[in-house]
């Protein structure tokens, strides 16, 4: 049984490489729905005092964490 990864979302972080071919194997329109999606969420439409290096270092710490 193959680990294939179903439910690809965008992502503020590089994708494997299992992510990064489930995101090719999609269509453009289901790349696109997936983005809107993603930024039509609840979470997207918080207010944050966080920078955007604030946000770059937070997703490089999660980064180098998620890949030992």
């Amino acid at each position: 049984m193959s680990d294939t990864i179903t439910d690809v979302t965008p992502s503020a972080l590089p994708p494997t490489e299992e992510e990064l071919v489930a995101w090719r194997a999609l269509s453009r329109e289901e790349q696109i729905a997936r983005y809107r999606e993603a930024l039509e969420a609840p979470d997207t439409q918080r207010l944050s005092s966080a920078t955007m290096a604030d946000i770059r270092e937070a997703a490089r710490q999660r980064l180098a964490t998620r890949h030992g």
